[in-house]
């Protein structure tokens, strides 16, 4: 049987596994609670899963250990950030934010606020971060099929992106919250499972010595000891430095302010349930990043890095082939194909839960409380959530298409930034900061969300270099990769400045009422409304 052949097949089975499911549990929704929030029906170890499922994307897997292939211990500061960020979670928003919300991270900020102002610029801020995201999953998509099908056409390509698009809008609109959590769910086991066997596979290789494997590393990349070293691609001047220190304060905030994590906390029912949520997911996620330094410093000592794509998102499933027995063998065959359709599948879970999450925020707080001003039946916002979730994906699809030559864990750094900018300084000072207002939340997203993305607009990322997203002009005075150093402070400052600016009064009743909520509990059953 051919490596195309068993790929294929091994791809349609992965697929009808997550459509079986997607068709299963949407005879198990009914009303919005279901939809967004999978009837807050899962456990602790569920939703640990679940999150993994949804944190662990295709940055994770393809991204971070292409990155390290490539640039060895610089490239592994990835995966130290991405770990380390849940700490953040755990301790300022995953049980304070379940208490006090109901299905957005919209619900929290709103409860003592104006409404349409505070909602409005919530769900554009979780929709921008949301298709940041879903550029690095599509353009992972993307390499992925083309190396599997043994073709380097653009077309091809183009069309997998689009199939990834069509299969996520499906998941979203049929399944709901509850399709998508068992999606990931799935996801996570199969993940964990494919990467341990390839983790096992390579350190054989090695007689299972680390220090073997580090060692073929540096002599096979190139660059000798500077591989294990710091710098080689953060620190030759003064501007990759602060490039790095951005980067890093982007990857550590950025997790507590993702909407797509921060609503997997509303699919529990106590908060008790939220903290294991959490615990499970860092003793998850921890295991797979010690994997990723396996899978990266495993491809840079088995593979010739040369022949990687120049932003190395294939080197996971190249070394799959390489420890299978090589290219044109059947255990080579069996392994590449298995990792790609596990990567397939990460794929596929990640963008359902970020499509979910910013057509929910649509529909929920835009459609139903700013225009329909809470008037709006559960069956027409369920219905409108559709329709947001086809327009976002039409939108990932178009923008995935010119940004195929980034590294994916690069382009989810840019979405950690974004939502450390204009989500975390908004979520702390609203359960921390009495006097935290409705001007100070609108200035704080607004000002951290256009920051961020100028910032990055005028970057190298987007043009001026070999690897920008427009390689024909340069308008890139920003130095830095990364906007996390300036437009993070910056969310804070106008959140602090836009509220001693307001003469708007703080709600004191308002906060002391959310206070309890958030660490109590008490009523974050109910509705969060005016």
């Amino acid at each position: 049987m051919s490596s195309q052949v068993l790929t294929t097949i091994l791809f349609l089975t992965v697929v009808a596994l997550t459509v079986g499911i997607t068709f299963w549990a949407s005879r198990q929704s009914s009303g919005t609670n279901d939809f967004y929030a999978g009837g807050r029906s899962f456990s602790g170890f569920q939703n640990g899963l679940a999150i993994g499922g949804d944190y662990m994307s295709a940055a994770s897997f393809l991204g971070i250990s292409g990155a390290i292939a490539l640039y060895g211990y610089d490239g592994f500061l990835y995966s130290i950030g991405f770990l380390v960020a849940w700490l953040v979670a755990l301790l300022l928003v995953a049980e304070m934010l379940r208490n006090s919300g109901r299905y957005t991270m919209a619900d929290q900020l709103a409860f003592r606020m104006r409404q349409r102002p505070v909602r409005t610029a919530a769900a554009t801020s979780t929709v921008v971060v949301s298709i940041f995201y879903l550029l690095a999953q599509m353009v992972g998509a993307g390499a992925l099929v083309a190396l599997l099908l043994g073709v380097d056409s653009q077309t091809t390509k183009n069309l997998t992106i689009f199939a990834v698009g069509a299969l996520m809008i499906f998941y979203v609109t049929v399944g709901g919250m509850k399709g998508t959590t068992w999606v990931q769910i799935v996801k996570a086991v199969l993940l964990m499972t494919g990467s341990a066997l390839i983790v096992v596979l390579v350190l054989a290789k090695f007689d299972f010595n680390i220090s073997d494997m580090l060692g073929a590393a540096a002599a096979n990349s190139g660059s000798g000891q500077a591989f294990l070293e710091p710098g080689l691609r953060y620190g030759a001047d003064a501007t990759s430095k602060i490039d790095f220190i951005s980067l890093g304060l982007a990857l550590v905030l950025g997790t507590a302010g993702l909407p797509h994590i921060l609503i997997r906390f509303y699919t529990v029912p106590t908060s008790r349930d939220a903290r294991k949520s959490v615990l499970w997911a860092i003793g998850l996620i921890g295991v797979f990043y010690l994997f990723t330094l396996v899978l990266g410093f495993g491809a840079a000592a088995l593979l010739d890095t040369s022949t990687l794509d120049s932003a190395g998102n294939l080197a996971s499933p190249k070394l799959a082939e390489a420890v299978g027995g090589g290219a044109g063998s059947t255990g080579g065959a069996v392994l590449l194909a298995l990792i790609a359709a596990v990567a397939f599948a990460t794929i596929l879970a990640v963008v359902a839960g970020l499509v979910l999450t910013s057509s929910a925020s649509v529909a929920h707080d835009i459609y139903n409380s700013v225009l329909k001003k809470g008037t709006a039946s559960e069956q027409d916002e369920i219905r409108v959530t559709r329709y947001a979730a086809a327009g976002i994906g039409l939108v990932a699809i178009v923008l995935a298409i010119p940004a195929q030559n980034l590294n994916i864990a690069f382009l989810v750094a840019l979405a950690f930034a974004v939502a450390a900018s204009a989500n975390l300084p908004a979520i702390v000072y609203n359960m921390f900061w009495r006097g935290f207002n409705t001007r100070g939340a609108v200035w704080s997203i607004y000002g951290g969300l256009i920051s961020a993305v100028g910032l990055v607009f005028f970057s190298p990322v987007v043009s001026g270099s070999e690897t920008a997203l427009f390689t024909s002009g340069d308008w890139s005075w920003f130095p830095l990769s990364n906007p996390g150093i300036v437009s993070i402070p910056m969310g804070f400052f106008l959140g602090w400045l836009g509220s001693v600016t307001s003469k708007e009064p703080a709600a004191a009743d308002r906060y002391t009422e959310l206070e309890v909520r958030a660490l109590t509990g008490a009523g974050a059953e109910e509705a969060v409304s005016h």
